[in-house]
């Protein structure tokens, strides 16, 4: 006897062959049928060629319903994946447009605090100009001060 993992080995368990199995299933299909089992059997040993060559179109069709099948099954698939890709390709251009806005605003931003240091710069030199100008005048008036309060006094004689 063979290990059960090889082939065969269910047969010589009992547990029957593919053609066991599929004689049981077409009974089971056609309880009704004139034709026993083994009517169906030696017609099927002896099949005239327009037979088999009804079986191979038969064959030939279920084939091509099963790849037609399958391929509505995975263009299903790659239809959405295109619909995906589309989206994500309107996302991206969405994101460039507004990536591009953005960058254009913080160059206007940077552009007014660059101004606004400029101010303060010059406010600051406005500053200290005027302190410049109020230490020349207290300079000044207090030269006067003392070329006035000089002027009062009486000439020594």
């Amino acid at each position: 006897a063979r290990p059960p993992s090889q082939p065969g080995a269910a047969h010589d368990r009992g547990a029957g062959t593919a053609h066991d199995r599929g004689r049981e299933a077409w009974a089971q299909e056609n309880p009704s049928s004139d034709v026993t089992l083994s009517q169906a059997e030696e017609s099927g040993r002896s099949d005239s060629p327009a037979s088999q060559e009804k079986r191979r179109r038969e064959a030939i069709a279920a084939a091509t319903c099963l790849t037609e099948a399958l391929v509505d099954h995975l263009n299903v698939g790659v239809a959405q994946a295109y619909v995906n890709q589309r989206k994500l390709d309107h996302e991206v251009k969405t994101l460039q447009v507004q990536a591009a806005q953005f960058a254009k605003q913080t160059g206007q931003w940077i552009g007014m605090v660059e101004n606004f240091n400029q101010a303060l710069k010059e406010i600051g030199d406005v500053e200290n100009w005027a302190r410049s100008i109020e230490l020349d005048m207290r300079t000044i008036a207090t030269a006067l001060e003392y070329v006035y309060k000089g002027q009062l006094q009486p000439a020594p004689s």
